[in-house]
Order: C-alpha cells, then structure tokens, then sequence
C-alpha cells in the first residue's frame, strides 16, 4: 500500500515537471532572407567563384535546395512567399507597374497584397511572435498594404522595385521615386548609406531592441543587392579587380563542372544558352566592350560578396544571443538574374528606352562604374552566365527565370549537407512555418473570408518522405509554364519560345535542352489541360502586352524582342 501511494505522488510531480519543461521549450524562430535577382549559380554552393562563405556555411550546417522555384519577378514572388498563395490570387497577377487596361479591376489584379490572402506576420503575431522586415517591400504603399499594416511590428522598407543602393537616386525617370517607409511612414536615408549593410543592421536593431525577452521572432530580411544599378563598397569592388577577364564562355563552363562536381547537377548537364547566336561570343567583342563587361559583372560579384558578408552578421547576432540553433533560416533569391539594360526599359514609344535619362544623369565612366551616381546594368549576356546552365533569366518562364538557389538550416530538423532534390516552391515556405510552428491559418481575417492556400509544408522531405506528386503552374504576361513529375511544358512568343507548347524531361534534361513536344503530343495535352486548371483555379486574366521590360533585351547595338512588341512601336 505504501508503494501504491508513493507511486500515486510521484506520477503528478513527473506530470508538473513535464509541463514545466514543455513551458521552457521555446517557439521557433524564422529567418528568411531574399537576394534580389541573384542568379542560380552565383554563389558558392551552386557553383559560383563569387566569395559567399556565409551562405556557404549556412548549407554546410544544412541542406541546399536544388529544385526550388519562384516567381519571374520581384513583387510576384514576394507576393507567394508572404501569403502562400499564388501571386494571381494575392493581387500580383502581373507587377503593379505593367498592369493593362483589361486587368485592372479584376480580383487578383490589385498591385498590392489584397485582403483575400493572409500574411505569415499576421497570422503569428496571434502567435505570440514578433515580425521585422527590412529592405525590399514592393508589395503595395497603400494605407492597407505597407509592412505595418501587413502585420509587422516594426518595418524598414523601400517601397517601389529597386533604387540605387548608395542614396536616394531613382530607377526610372518621372515619377517612381525610390520611397522609402518606417513602420508605415514616409522617411528618409542617412547621409551614409550601403542598401545590404542598412537592412542589416535595422534588423539587427529591431531584434535588439524591440521584442519582449524570449519573445519568438519572424524576421524578413530583403536585400536589394544584387537589384540594378549596380553599385557596391570600394573595399568589394577592389577585391573583384582582377577576375573575369576571361569572358563569358570560360566562366560559365568553370561553373557548370563545379556544380556537377558539387551534385547541384547531374553528370551529364550540358549548358543552354539560347542567346548564344543572338548577340556576339566575348572574342568577337571590341576592347572597349571586353574592359565594360568585366567592369560590369566585377561590380555584381562584389554586390553580392557584400550581401554575404551581412548574412553573416545576423548568424552572428544569432549566435551572440543563443537563437542560432532554435531560428529556421531560408536562403533564397525572388528570381533569376536581372538582363535588363537601359534600351529594354521604359514603353513602347521610348524609341531608345530610357538611355538617354541614363546617359545624362549619371557618371557611368570607367572610374566612377559601381560607385555613388553610376547606374550600371547586368545586362543579358552576365545574366545568362549567372543562370548557368538553365536557359534565360527574369520575367522569362524558362527554367533560368524562375529556378533558384535556395538553402535552408535548422539543426533540429534538417540534417547537417544534405543535397535536397524534391521540387519544392515559394507558395510552400507559409505551410511550412506553420507546421514547424502549430501556429493556425484562420479562415476569415479583418472579416474577409480567406482564399485557400496553394502551398503545402515540405518538412516532411527532411525526414526521407516522398511528396505527392502536384502539378506547379505560372502565368505571366501571356508567357506560361507548367511542372509535374518529371514534366515541363512551357509557352512563349519567339524569340524566347516557339509559341506554341514546349515539353521537356526535367530529370533526363534539366537544362531543357530537348524539346518533345512533336513525339509526345499526348503529354502535352495532358499537362495543357492542367494548366488550364490551374489558370481557372487562381483567376488568370491574360491581356496584350504593351511594354518593353521583360520583353526586349538588347546588348549594346543590338535588340532582341517579340514580333507583337516591334508592330506596338511602328
């Protein structure tokens, strides 16, 4: 009987000391941290020279992400990865600048987060989290749309796609100025101003100091850097001064053997690069041409071995403080690598694009190229090699356009140098969260009924479980794509498609070198009509397109663009 009774008082006091423990588990916190237009083989663990080792580190402690897909643009991206939900459903069914008269209106077609959608500030701050962001918003400037009214506790954003990265000098001449918004209010840069190294050091800030101890925190740091124009630090920009003189050719193919040596690609992968006849191989350039575009892609290296530099500061912090093991952190860029140059940017009756603007507002001499008051573009032959070895780059739905690096690390759950091959998308980081979280999506938000998401949690992938089989779509600017299994369709107007459907072999052929639309016309049918499904499912609106950005690309006096977009001109 005495045994019975001490057992009896020792079953609650093993009960409290559970609860206990279970009270001193902390809530996980979570990093995303989003380069913007970096390609997908810039950095080191995708094969890239660039100097990363920080992003480096955070995929030797955890697993890189070599099928992880994104939107072929900034704001249609950052659109999913805040909500979930596909870019049409969260009011970025194209980017609010290039919105057509048939579209607006129309749900899905806001240029700005609409409240049919939900974001992951807003769900966990009823989670007990508090959420920064700091850098690129682009997602709305409106009373309802800004970062605060989003859900984060304290936000320091630019609000337009991009702005120079050493003060307030704009993108595009008139009237898109580079805005800039504290906690929902307009405000102004210091006097000095690096872009990476200010979002940085905000966020650190805010973690510092504006968060109750213990306090679980979800941090959004979105860097501007490698966004044109290019421009970084003399310090980076001296680092970089003696690489790439050997030109596009050599450097592509000394990326692609370090990423098959890497297992970022399989034995085998052979390089696409379908500007290869459009504009002239590094030998047939001038010198003068030669010593511009090694200038150009020195100044993008540096960019983003400064970018690097800074992610290594919130590890730091994050290990100062303790948080480093208990914080998921996800490394990814928005899209591919920006081709754009000042000839392909600005409408249909800019006969030479905003050239001119450029030309004559700022100092793009040798000297002063990457510096304060120089506007410098990748441009489209940089952009390629940064997709090595995929076709293409941003606001084009081949693969260059919408693959990109990712790296995730979370000790607890994703083990230390794993190579992760699964097809994974942006839509799927929300679900994620939420499950590694228990925090829960409601079904109405502010009294608005909330649309379902798209995405789905790829946690279980870290514990060797197969996903189901889904098939992915995008739709942009009437350009379309569509994944599933092994499967790739893709539709594109010439000279970036053929215009009609395309169909390759993503796990045969993962540079899509191989089009099978001719011998396999009942696959292409199939995964037609899944597009279709899907177009229906988020509420598509195709319209005409009627401007240059994403549709000309030109390299110095030649252009290349759609047959519709030369007759819009005439």
């Amino acid at each position: 009987m005495k045994r019975i009774a001490m057992a009896a008082l020792f079953v609650p006091t093993l009960l409290s000391m559970s609860l206990a423990h279970a009270a001193e588990v902390k809530k996980p916190n979570v990093l995303v941290i989003v380069a913007d237009d970096l390609g997908f083989s810039d950095t080191e663990p995708f094969g890239g020279e660039i100097s990363t080792p920080n992003i480096k580190k955070l995929a030797k402690e955890g697993a890189v992400l070599t099928n992880f897909y994104t939107g072929p643009t900034c704001s249609v991206t950052r659109s999913m990865l805040l909500t979930g939900n596909d870019s049409h459903q969260a009011g970025f069914g194209t980017m609010a600048e290039y919105l057509q008269p048939e579209q607006k209106g129309k749900p899905g077609y806001e240029g700005r987060l609409n409240n049919r959608v939900i974001t992951l500030a807003e769900i966990l701050k009823n989670n007990g989290y508090a959420s920064f962001v700091t850098g690129k918003w682009h997602l709305g400037a409106t009373e309802d749309s800004h970062a605060k009214a989003r859900g984060f506790d304290r936000s320091f954003t630019l609000m337009p796609g991009g702005a120079a990265h050493m003060d307030a000098s704009q993108m595009f001449p008139g009237n898109y100025k580079a805005r800039y918004f504290e906690d929902g209010k307009e405000t102004t840069l210091p006097k000095e101003f690096f872009s990476s190294d200010f979002f940085t050091s905000k966020l650190i800030s805010y973690l510092e100091n504006d968060r109750k101890k213990d306090q679980p925190f979800f941090g959004y740091l979105a860097f501007t850097a490698p966004h044109w124009p290019l421009q970084a630090p003399d310090q980076y920009l001296k680092k970089y001064e003696s690489y790439y003189q050997e030109g596009y050719e050599k450097i592509r193919q000394a990326r692609l053997e370090r990423m098959i040596e890497l297992g970022i690609m399989p034995k085998g992968t052979k390089v696409n690069n379908p500007l290869m006849h459009a504009f002239p191989a590094w030998d047939k350039l001038s010198e003068a041409q030669k010593q511009d575009q090694v200038k150009t892609m020195q100044i993008y290296a540096a960019m983003i071995d400064n970018m690097d530099h800074n992610i290594g500061r919130v590890v730091d912090y994050l290990k100062r403080t303790g948080e480093l093991d208990n914080t998921l952190i996800l490394f990814m860029s928005d899209n591919g690598a920006e081709s754009a140059t000042p000839e392909s940017l600005g409408t249909t009756e800019d006969k030479n694009g905003i050239r001119e603007w450029v030309d004559t507002t700022f100092d793009n001499s040798s000297e002063n190229m990457g510096k304060k008051g120089s506007y410098v573009t990748l441009g489209p032959q940089w952009a390629q090699v940064a997709s090595t070895p995929l076709p293409y780059f941003k606001s084009i739905l081949s693969n260059g356009g919408i693959h990109v690096p990712a790296v995730i690390r979370y000790p607890s759950k994703v083990k230390a140098g794993q190579i992760q091959r699964e097809t994974l998308h942006v839509i799927d980081f929300v679900p994620t969260v939420l499950e590694l979280t228990g925090a829960k999506r409601p079904e109405t938000f502010n009294g608005n009924k909330l649309l379902k998401m798209e995405g789905r949690s790829f946690l279980p992938i870290f514990k060797n479980q197969a996903l189901p089989e889904r098939a992915l779509g995008w739709e942009f600017n009437t350009r379309r794509a569509l994944y599933k299994g092994d499967w790739a369709v893709q539709f594109q107007a010439p000279p970036y498609g053929t215009g009609q459907w395309e169909l390759y072999n993503r796990k045969l052929d993962p540079s899509f070198r191989i089009n099978l639309a001719l011998q396999n016309p009942q696959k292409v049918e199939a995964l037609a009509k899944d597009w279709d499904a899907y177009a229906q499912r988020v509420g598509v609106v195709e319209a005409p397109v009627r401007y240059k950005y994403g549709q000309m690309n030109c390299f110095y006096d030649k252009c290349i663009q759609p047959e519709f977009l030369k007759n819009l001109g005439k």
